[in-house]
């Protein structure tokens, strides 16, 4: 089963008092900088990452308009903020952490895998190239509802607020290339159409996991909106903007889509649908809570290849395509193959007032045929009305879930 083995959130917040692992800045007087904190939700059904911020606000002397998480070059290393981010040993979510630190070397990173030990993993190949930076860890898994309340809790505990939350986490299972539309796409001249958005071609097997939701749905979808609603209260009311950005598809179609099967279980498209439903949930959440200072966005990587991909086709099969991608570049700017280029529009929202930019608007990271890297927003294709109605089911099954694991809330 296919597994992104990317991070899914991304979380800068601040730290609840003086807990332990965190770094202090100055002495036993109350700090002088913001820190930045980085929520991560690892690839599958499960890691997240961290980073702290402190309650501060910048120091003097910051210029007005320098990018959220940027240093004053001019500002001393204890009052520089820090910021963070997390993601697992290959993919979108680990070249994020390390775009991000080469943006802000302060970040602090809290890792959250779905075990310890690929916590440790992650941690050590972001101190291989960051031996510098601010690392922590916790357990979460995106797809045990249990698991999210914990892991959920335990923020709480830590951090008085959140920055960013970088909704990354992602399953493909059993997915299967349909080579019979592929070729009638070829005769049609819809081929380069079916190869940027895999629409027509790919199917996946999906199936319920242990609480008794569809697994593709529940992971790349509900685990991620229960963590946004148990971190409400360290996402709204603060004196910045906090931003949580999704990381959807191209592959994101309405016809995938239906209110009635939201869930995805009597079809063929889980992928789809639940990306999809990532667009619904983030138009909404805008709605909402933009007036209490929450922020979402909604990026698509474009076509990288990672674990999630080469367990789509034999290895050896796409190292005899990988030429041929690379030409593909030419006419499919979405065509990122790489971590780094994928992970583009996700650092490119990290420097973006949250106010200026359009709701109903997914950022694309292309990249040109000959390599250059750059953001492309294009209009989503979602009906608000819709949207509102499937967030009402959503807070229906949040409820339901809130009953069952009643014992796991403060």
């Amino acid at each position: 089963m296919p597994r992104n083995p990317c991070p899914s959130a991304c979380v800068v917040a601040h730290p609840s008092g003086a807990s332990a692992g965190w770094e202090h800045w100055g002495t036993s007087a109350a700090p002088t900088a913001r820190a930045l904190r980085t929520i991560c939700t690892a690839g599958g059904s499960g890691g997240q990452l961290w980073g702290p911020v402190c309650p501060c606000p910048a120091p003097a002397g910051t210029p007005p308009g320098l990018p959220l998480g940027s240093a004053h070059p001019d500002l001393p290393a204890r009052e520089r903020r820090p910021a963070g981010h997390f993601c697992l040993p290959r993919g979108v979510g680990l070249a994020l952490c390390q775009r991000l630190l080469e943006e802000d070397g302060r970040i602090h990173l809290c890792i959250a895998c779905r075990n310890e030990q690929k916590s440790e993993a992650t941690r050590d190949l972001i101190l291989a190239t960051h031996p510098a930076a601010q690392v922590s860890t916790v357990e979460v898994d995106l797809g045990n509802l249990a698991s999210v309340l914990r892991a959920a809790r335990e923020l709480r505990c830590r951090f008085q607020r959140l920055d960013f939350v970088y909704l990354n986490a992602g399953i493909m299972p059993n997915p299967h290339v349909n080579f019979k539309a592929l070729w009638h796409g070829l005769l049609t001249g819809k081929v380069l159409h079916m190869l940027t958005t895999a629409e027509g071609i790919m199917t996946q097997t999906d199936r319920l996991n242990g609480d008794g939701l569809q697994e593709v749905f529940a992971t790349n979808l509900f685990g991620h909106f229960m963590l946004v609603r148990q971190l409400q209260s360290l996402l709204c009311g603060n004196e910045k903007p906090s931003r949580l950005i999704w990381t959807s598809s191209s592959n994101a179609r309405e016809s995938a889509f239906s209110l009635s099967d939201y869930q995805h279980a009597k079809g063929q498209e889980s992928y789809s649908s639940s990306k999809y439903a990532t667009d619904l949930t983030s138009v909404v959440l805008n709605r909402k809570f933009n007036d209490q200072g929450l922020y979402s966005s909604v990026v698509c990587p474009g076509l990288v290849m990672s674990n999630m991909t080469y367990r789509i086709l034999p290895v050896f099969l796409w190292k005899l395509l990988m030429p041929i991608m690379w030409l593909i570049r030419f006419f499919a700017k979405t065509y990122t193959l790489t971590p780094y280029n994928g992970a583009e529009a996700h650092v490119w929202l990290f420097k973006q007032k949250p106010e200026y930019l359009d709701s109903l608007v997914k950022y694309h990271s292309c990249t040109s045929g000959l390599g250059r890297c750059y953001v492309e927003p294009r209009k989503m294709d979602v009906d608000e009305d819709t949207a509102e109605k499937f967030y009402q089911k959503l807070l229906e099954l949040e409820e339901q879930t809130l009953e069952k694991y009643h014992d796991l809330l403060d």
